[in-house]
């Protein structure tokens, strides 16, 4: 299966892109795919996570095809 990712702000930063087409198990969760793609590194507790455009549990288990994002929470004034 197949899926894209994207980053975005201090996420970006941590890992060094904005965006990845990777290949995944089946049943995996975006948590799973958090560890996949830093290595094991701890995911930040504020952290926002996007399946299609519309926020998702970290255990939500992705398909073929979906474009999973990681982001900050949003502030400003």
């Amino acid at each position: 299966m197949k899926i894209y990712v994207k980053y975005f702000a201090n996420i970006r930063d941590l890992i060094g892109k904005d965006s990845e087409r990777i290949d995944i198990g089946k049943g995996m969760t975006a948590k799973e795919i958090w560890n996949l793609i830093t290595n094991g590194s701890k995911m930040p507790q504020n952290i926002l996570v996007a399946v299609n455009h519309e926020y998702v549990n970290i255990e939500h288990v992705l398909k073929d095809g979906d474009e999973l994002a990681f982001f900050p929470p949003v502030t400003g004034g």
